[in-house]
């Protein structure tokens, strides 16, 4: 893989989005402090559970070999292990967004949904509210819904998931 050759190096942040090497941009507060608090959330949200759920910060996903992205946040039922963390351990993919809101609603919803994603979250920083995707088929979620910051967010794929989000 070029990227474990150090072919990418000089290139500072980036992921394989269809076939196509997409440079990352840089992480502003508001983005990172979103993104770490929520990460704080669902990690104590899911400590101590049957399944072993864990969330990890920025892992890359093998999704397919045109496919490469690193969700801001990776909930898997896998985080011990080497390399890239396996697709069919992947219960829930969460990004957070606050200059890539129209990608993360399209792009990034296609791929997730076409390689089966179970669930899928775009953080709208600028929006204060949580898109919460489900039922891949198709392509595309064929569930939805919104949640704004303040309320709690249920997770559908995850039995027993829930995140109150008023510190966000």
């Amino acid at each position: 893989m070029l990227d474990d050759s150090g072919a990418f190096a000089g290139y500072g942040k980036t992921e394989l989005i269809e076939g196509e090497v997409v440079y990352m941009n840089a992480q502003h507060r508001p983005h990172a402090r979103i993104k770490s608090r929520l990460h704080v959330l669902l990690a104590s949200a899911l400590t101590g559970r049957a399944d072993r759920l864990e969330a990890i910060v920025a892992g890359s996903v093998r999704i397919s070999p045109h496919s490469v992205p690193e969700p801001d946040i990776v909930v898997t039922g896998e985080a011990d292990g080497e390399g890239l963390i396996p697709l069919a351990s992947v219960r829930l993919v969460v990004e957070v967004a606050d200059s890539t809101l129209k990608s993360g609603l399209t792009t990034k919803a296609t791929i997730y949904a076409q390689s089966g994603i179970p669930e899928y979250w775009i953080v709208d920083v600028n929006g204060r509210v949580i898109h919460q995707m489900w039922s891949p088929a198709s392509g595309t979620y064929a569930d939805h819904r919104e949640t704004a910051f303040g309320d709690p967010v249920i997770a559908t794929t995850c039995a027993g998931l829930t995140i109150a989000t008023t510190g966000l």
